[in-house]
């Protein structure tokens, strides 16, 4: 069982500039690093959920650089950073102006991986292990969403309760690459970015990958 979360980040990933978020710099894995060579059994043996938080999945780069190129977005107002994982989204809304980041993850390692990358970065993000979709959308101006339509039924849960959080008056961003479980409507196209990666964690080197907001949001 992993006790000192940090150091064990620190040991496993190394700093580096996500691709499409370059003035950033995160502690991520790649083929060098020790946690990338670990198999679902090693993980599970050393009490590691799946790592979603050492890497920088191309709908949080491509909502990470679409707020640094319009940081009028979230500059001075609160924003959630929803399944936040490394926190890449959170961290460019504080370098962008924000007044303050909620992020927000069930994966209790997450805490760790923000804190540290929001250091990195010269930024405070507060964080959240708690499950927000059992309630209803804290108050804020703002929620970011990269990378949430991996599942059909937990697709349709988290885009019904941001759906809840614009209704209460919110702007909604979401960063998506082609998800299958993406929706096909009901949503408004702001930015396309070709975002880098890796075939090791998608089908392809190069990720087209889309920002959307609910309609009349784009801001």
């Amino acid at each position: 069982m992993i006790t000192d979360r940090r150091a064990f980040i620190v040991e496993n990933t190394r700093l580096q500039a996500p691709p499409h978020a370059p003035e950033l710099q995160l502690y991520l894995a790649d083929e060098v690093t020790p946690i990338w060579r670990l198999t679902e059994d090693a993980l599970s043996k050393i009490g590691l959920p799946p790592p979603f938080w050492a890497f920088a999945w191309a709908g949080g780069q491509a909502l990470a650089r679409h707020i640094l190129d319009h940081p009028q977005l979230v500059a001075g107002k609160t924003v959630v950073d929803f399944a936040t994982g490394s926190g890449i989204v959170g961290i460019a809304a504080m370098r962008a102006g924000a007044r303050s980041v909620l992020a927000a993850d069930i994966d209790s390692f997450c805490a760790a991986a923000v804190a540290l990358n929001a250091q990195a970065n010269g930024v405070e993000v507060a964080f959240t292990d708690e499950n927000l979709l059992d309630r209803r959308p804290p108050r804020a101006e703002v929620f970011l969403a990269g990378d949430i339509c991996y599942e059909k039924p937990l697709a349709e849960r988290v885009l019904a309760w941001l759906r809840a959080a614009r209704a209460n008056g919110a702007l909604v961003l979401i960063g998506d690459p082609g998800r299958t479980y993406f929706p096909k409507t009901g949503l408004t196209l702001l930015a396309e970015y070709q975002v880098a990666t890796t075939r090791e964690l998608e089908d392809m080197e190069v990720k087209r990958t889309r920002v959307w907001s609910f309609p009349d949001e784009a801001g």
